[in-house]
């Protein structure tokens, strides 16, 4: 199974790229997390800010792969425990599924890409910083698998 995340965002800080790939490469093979970023499109006062999240909007549905499970990033998601989430990723792994995560910019998800998903996952109803969601995300997928694998990295 591969786990896409479809990002918005790029140039990362130092400490996110770092955090990220450190529990990337705890990962197996046959359960690879991989990130696609999408350029955030620009902002400013004279900017139409709905024209900028359509435009991240259609990078984010031409990056996802046909057949994929689209799980939707959003405050007002579902919110798993852990054990939930391995749950979730032992399901789509037995139904044959990889899965594509999409994390929207700072003004959000693109309706049709909230529209196109299969789930809505929320991390928290705290507003979290994008890059922190990375971080957070990687971790919990590493997590899962550490669940689903009978590690003992969950205890």
């Amino acid at each position: 199974m591969r786990v896409r995340l479809i990002a918005v965002g790029n140039k990362m800080p130092k400490w996110v790229v770092q955090g990220y790939e450190d529990y990337v490469k705890r990962l197996p093979k046959d359960f690879a997390l991989e990130t696609v970023e999408i350029p955030m499109s620009p902002r400013g006062k004279n900017l139409d800010i709905a024209k900028a999240v359509r435009k991240e909007g259609d990078a984010m549905l031409d990056a996802i792969p046909a057949g994929d499970k689209v799980i939707a990033m959003e405050v007002l998601g579902k919110e798993w425990s852990t054990e939930q989430l391995a749950d979730q990723a032992e399901q789509w792994r037995m139904d044959g599924y990889n899965v594509c995560l999409l994390v929207g910019g700072p003004d959000g998800l693109d309706p049709r890409c909230t529209a196109r998903a299969d789930q809505a996952w929320s991390l928290s109803r705290l507003t979290l910083p994008h890059p922190m969601v990375r971080v957070i995300l990687a971790e919990q997928i590493y997590r899962a698998w550490t669940l689903m694998n009978n590690h003992p990295y969950h205890r």
